[in-house]
């Protein structure tokens, strides 16, 4: 099976719970934005929590691509309130696997993203801060489609791309 998230470019948009450390469950929205590069794999992303007041969570990952099939891929990421986050992704058949730490902080946790088909993922994950979960959260994930190409007014091909002069 070959998965989509992580790795193909793309949007993904989400909704679904987020639990904050009481318990209460919350209303979330997502967008995901995963670029790939020569060097590194890029993703941007957000989650929204609708209470009162919505909170938003925005992180950037820098993720290594993999060096062979079936191995990790080591990613990091700078978050405004946990500081810098180290982890890895682990592919498996039917889902990804992440788990992350905070280094002296303590934060942890680990997320997983199983995949239902090629354009929906169900991403659930904890935070923790030793035995404590701080948030957990289930959001079910959708590929937007990918723009379609501008067609020329004159002609049934594509438009030649624009430059700039």
């Amino acid at each position: 099976m070959n998965h989509t998230y992580l790795f193909e470019p793309g949007i993904w948009i989400g909704t679904g719970t987020f639990w904050r450390e009481d318990g209460e469950p919350l209303p979330a929205e997502c967008r995901t934005e995963i670029a790939h590069q020569s060097d590194c794999w890029l993703i941007a992303g957000s989650l929204k929590v609708l209470g009162s007041p919505p909170v938003e969570f925005r992180n950037a990952y820098s993720i290594e691509p993999p060096a062979r099939k079936g191995g990790c891929l080591r990613w990091t990421s700078e978050n405004a309130t946990l500081g810098k986050v180290e982890g890895t992704f682990s592919v498996l058949e039917r889902c990804i696997l992440s788990l992350y730490s905070c280094g002296p902080a303590g934060y942890h946790g680990t997320e997983h993203y199983g995949r239902i088909d090629a354009d929906h993922y169900q991403a659930s994950g904890v935070l923790l801060l030793a035995a404590r979960r701080l948030s957990a959260w289930e959001i079910l994930l959708t590929r937007e489609p990918a723009p379609a190409a501008a067609w020329s007014a004159n002609n049934d091909r594509p438009a030649a791309p624009r430059t700039a002069t």
